[in-house]
């Protein structure tokens, strides 16, 4: 019984393996450059209602 897979279906099966990997470091990669773009936006949002709220106080909205 061992022994019985070819030398070609290993092969296939390394490159879908390498690819899979491939993919999820460039994945990888994409998130961590999307966390870093969107790390401040929570307080760009903030910043943002505060200015709204001030200006509609002093009704300029």
């Amino acid at each position: 019984m061992r022994g019985d897979i070819e030398v070609e279906t290993l092969l296939k099966v390394l490159l879908v393996l390498a690819v899979v990997w491939l993919v999820l470091e460039i994945l990888e990669v994409f998130l961590e450059t999307l966390a870093f773009i969107l790390a401040p936006l929570p307080k760009l949002i903030g910043i943002a209602l505060i200015v709204l709220i001030v200006l509609y106080l002093l009704d300029r909205i």
